[in-house]
């Protein structure tokens, strides 16, 4: 699938201080890693938007692409396939064949964070970029955000008040606009092996989604 216009992403940013002198170190550390702004996956006409937190230091960091590398992405893109919303149940790396299906990818903040920790101000950097991804999505679309983090940031973009929208999982809103929020646990590895998210509480999430699709 074809990447996204210019404004959904830059790939020179360097506005968060932090994070770009971060990004130096870990470039320093890891010569081969892509180490840069990472940009949105899928397909650019797509009703489901995914948004997660950030890239991960082994894995979107260095792949290069959201949710590729690291452990983060073995129960999203399994289930994404078993779903319809990807060709392949692995995300292997950013020069495979996947392709995601009416579905896109992105994440609250577009840079690797010390410790996966972004703080405040990142978070609002970042704002513009997934601004104008949920204004590119068509009528009806759907928007997931995986963790508080990436629903939070939802919200406050739409300009909706956080206490109407309240983060749980599998949570369902009808969002002024006609579109749809859902929210769901985090795939990362401390979810998934604590077992607070399971891959059936996953695919919870993902009936509803494909419900309002």
């Amino acid at each position: 699938m074809s990447r996204l216009p210019l404004q959904h992403y830059d790939p020179s940013c360097r506005r968060c201080d932090r994070l770009a002198n971060f990004l130096d170190e870990v470039k320093r550390e890891y010569p081969d890693y892509f180490c840069k702004p990472v940009p949105p996956f899928g397909d650019t006409n797509a009703k489901l938007l995914i948004v997660g937190l950030a890239p991960g230091k082994h894995g979107a960091n260095a792949s290069g692409r959201p949710f590729t590398g690291d452990y983060a992405g073995v129960l999203l893109y399994k289930t994404l396939h078993e779903f319809g919303f990807a060709s392949k149940p692995e995300s292997i790396s950013s020069d495979d064949d996947l392709q995601l299906i009416n579905c896109r990818i992105s994440n609250a903040v577009k840079c690797l964070p010390p410790e996966n920790k972004p703080i405040g101000s990142e978070v609002n950097n970042c704002k513009q970029f997934i601004s104008a991804e949920i204004e590119s999505l068509p009528a009806k679309s759907v928007l997931l955000a995986l963790g508080g983090i990436a629903h939070k940031s939802v919200i406050s973009i739409l300009g909706l008040r956080q206490t109407d929208y309240p983060f749980s999982h599998a949570a369902k809103f009808e969002l002024p606009d006609g579109r749809y929020l859902v929210s769901s646990y985090h795939c990362s590895r401390y979810n998934t092996q604590t077992r607070r998210l399971t891959p059936a509480m996953f695919r919870d999430v993902f009936t509803i989604v494909k419900e309002l699709i």
